[in-house]
């Protein structure tokens, strides 16, 4: 294998809800050694939910992202903390203005050691929070990609008024939090 060529043996995956989709993305976008970020829905009842059924409230779905990363480069524990900088995991199912179950702080593990090092990151983030951290934490059982206009939607919308006002701070927040982070 040439040194350019990805070892998938290094590859893992992860899976996060802290409110928005889009700002998640955003942000994990920027980390080095984070492959690919795509937005979808976990943690829900209903099968290939729609955006417009999950944001109805009634899938039981939260809105999150799923990441490929090379551990080599960056660690589980290096995103968790990522996680619990960006987003409030106080509010439940609320993160700022937006409100309802699909935007609830979450991480959908997939396997025992994720989620024991979530349980481990999310007892050290409670140290810097003043109120109870509200993070549910449960194995995956399934993620929903969504619906290919949300790809890369705020880099590809920076204009739209959502992206200025709430997923621009979130992204200037992390380049300033996590420099040494982020892709060269």
């Amino acid at each position: 294998m040439s040194p350019l060529t990805p070892d998938p043996s290094h590859l893992t995956t992860a899976t996060f809800g802290g409110g928005c989709f889009w700002c998640l993305e955003a942000v994990y976008q920027l980390l080095r050694g984070v492959r690919t970020v795509k937005s979808g829905y976990a943690g829900g009842h209903v099968a290939n939910p729609t955006y417009e059924q999950v944001c109805g409230k009634q899938t039981g779905h939260a809105e999150v992202v799923q990441l490929t990363f090379d551990s080599r480069e960056i660690s589980y524990r290096d995103l968790l903390d990522v996680f619990f900088t960006i987003h409030d995991p106080t509010t439940k199912d609320r993160q700022g203005n937006d409100v309802g179950p699909q935007y609830r702080s979450a991480i959908f593990t997939h396997d025992a050691e994720q989620e024991r090092v979530a349980r481990e990151a999310l007892a050290a983030a409670q140290t810097q929070w003043d109120a109870p951290i509200v993070t549910e934490v449960r194995p995956l059982d399934r993620f929903w990609p969504a619906e290919a206009y949300h790809d890369d939607y705020f880099a590809r919308n920076p204009q739209n008024p959502y992206c200025a006002v709430v997923v621009a701070p979130k992204v200037a927040k992390a380049r300033s939090h996590f420099l040494e982070r982020l892709k060269r």
